[in-house]
């Protein structure tokens, strides 16, 4: 599906899942899990994709190098401070892709510039122009973000963007970086500018807001109505602090309203909720039950009249299909006794199946689940794949565990652990068999030489329904300032719960090889 022209009634979508979407603590991921999601993202029909910032670490570098080499339609880009070692390493990790960019950001609020930056407006400017500059002899497209633009002066904002423009910037960004801003100041500041900035109308306007004060999503529709034509957003609105703007949220309120927006994106909406899906399996970060879009109850229908009212005409009480976002029917479709051919036919229909997955392993991983429970639902299904799509050789690895506990005895759990080529045994008790389990785990970490983590949070679901359901478990482990998630899923608690806890072991592993720089987050 080749997308459409940028014109002025397509709102371009600028994905940074992989760069402030990871900045939400725990959302930390490695390179095989940001190829997967950028992968999707593509597939999903996304404009740009911030994969990263290459300047804050060998792993964030690594990262955007590899989605930089791996896509081919969106714009792939990494975000840079007004430093020279910053723009060539930006350069440097973009420069294999098909449609290579940099972001260049620094702050204009008066607040951030006397309590952070330490430099006069004067300063700011010059540093916002020879930054755009250099970017500009490495790439064609290159954006600039004001960052804290919606606590600026408007005033000084239009010189500053005007520098950036004279230096060649393609995109301006206007980011609400505190989520301060109220929906109608921020529609007449996007008006304000594309109105008084010199050069204005060569650029594409970006807006890019957070959540702090619930209205993310509310902002970005008001700067389109302003004059914006870029949405900067995360899936599933993942972001530091209260996240970033929605994604799914952004792209179904211009399509349910196409009416009153008379705008449009490339999104291939069908490829919402496996997006959204696959996040949360990458990161451990669930999904509310009542988000918009991707919630589980997005769709539910509780009261009696609502159900009569849904029976009678689904519009009474559905503005959209969840066939439009991809989700599942939740319906039996497979059992143990279905072959490959069942199994692949309905992961296409899923929209699941993909040219990179091991058809084999998640074939075989489906099996297993098959002979362990009765019924195999859609939503499995995008559990196995999802786990299958992001699996990459672990540093601890699981080979057995036992656990038990009874009414007058005391819960205990023996396992065994590998890393590498070398294996250990543990065992522990507890108040529960998931403190006994996670007791041993701690042990078996110990012994290969790491530091423990302590557990601060812990939380388990079930995939679908019925006793025989997949849990999914999700942990968080905290190492000093360094925090990860992990998730298991399993139709044994248990082992799920182990899954987890070594997961979100080996993401701090990772962190502990690739320590990010101490700068400032960006936009």
């Amino acid at each position: 599906m080749e997308k459409r022209d940028d014109t002025t009634d397509v709102v371009r979508i600028f994905d940074t899942t992989l760069r402030d979407g990871e900045q939400s603590p725990g959302a930390t991921m490695n390179v095989e899990e940001k190829l997967a999601i950028a992968r999707q993202l593509e597939e999903l029909g996304v404009d740009v994709i911030e994969a990263g910032f290459a300047a804050s670490s060998d792993g964030d570098f690594a990262a955007v190098q590899a989605v930089a080499a791996a896509l081919t339609a969106p714009v792939v880009l990494s975000l840079s401070r007004t430093k020279e070692a910053d723009i060539v390493r930006a350069a440097r990790a973009v420069e294999k892709a098909r449609n290579p960019g940099i972001h260049v950001f620094i702050a204009t609020s008066d607040i951030h510039l006397k309590h952070k930056l330490m430099m006069s407006r004067e300063q700011v400017l010059e540093a916002a122009g020879w930054a755009v500059d250099l970017a500009k002899k490495h790439v064609g497209h290159v954006e600039f973000s004001a960052e804290d633009a919606s606590r600026s002066d408007p005033e000084y904002l239009c010189s500053v963007f005007a520098e950036a423009i004279r230096m060649g910037a393609t995109v301006c960004n206007v980011p609400d970086t505190t989520g301060y801003a109220i929906p109608e100041q921020l529609q007449a500041l996007f008006a304000h500018l594309k109105t008084n900035v010199p050069g204005g109308d060569r650029v594409t306007w970006s807006t890019h807001n957070h959540n702090d004060l619930g209205m993310a999503v509310a902002n970005s529709l008001a700067a389109v109505r302003g004059g914006a034509r870029q949405v900067e957003c995360t899936i599933n609105g993942i972001g530091e602090r209260a996240g970033n703007t929605s994604m799914e949220e952004v792209v179904m309120a211009l399509d349910t309203r196409r009416d009153y927006f008379a705008l449009s994106t490339n999104i291939r909406t069908e490829q919402i909720y496996r997006a959204s899906r696959l996040l949360t399996q990458v990161t451990g970060i669930a999904v509310p039950i009542n988000k918009p879009v991707v919630g589980e109850n997005a769709f539910a229908h509780e009261a009696g009249i609502h159900q009569d009212g849904v029976l009678k005409h689904k519009l009474n009480y559905e503005i959209m299909k969840p066939e439009k976002i991809g989700r599942p029917s939740n319906s039996l479709v497979l059992g143990k006794h279905s072959g490959r051919a069942a199994f692949v036919d309905r992961l296409k229909t899923l929209g699941l199946f993909q040219p990179e997955l091991d058809v084999n392993k998640a074939f075989a991983a489906f099996k297993a689940l098959a002979d362990r429970k009765k019924n195999v639902y859609d939503e499995d299904l995008v559990a196995i794949v999802a786990e299958e799509s992001t699996r990459v050789p672990n540093s601890y690895e699981l080979l057995s565990l036992e656990a038990s506990s009874t009414t007058d005895g005391t819960p205990q759990a023996r396992l065994k652990v590998r890393i590498g080529d070398r294996e250990t045994e543990a065992s522990a008790t507890g108040a529960g068999v998931v403190d006994a389990t996670y007791a041993a785990l701690a042990q078996a970490v110990e012994r290969f030489g790491s530091r423990v983590p302590q557990l601060e949070r812990y939380a388990v679901k079930a995939i679908t329904g019925g006793t025989d359901a997949q849990g999914e478990v999700s942990c968080l482990l905290r190492d000093g300032d360094t925090v990860a998630i992990g998730q298991g899923a399993h139709t044994d608690i248990i082992m799920a719960s182990a899954l987890a806890y070594l997961a979100a072991v080996n993401k701090l592993e990772y962190l502990r090889t690739y320590r990010p720089v101490d700068s400032e987050h960006g936009p």
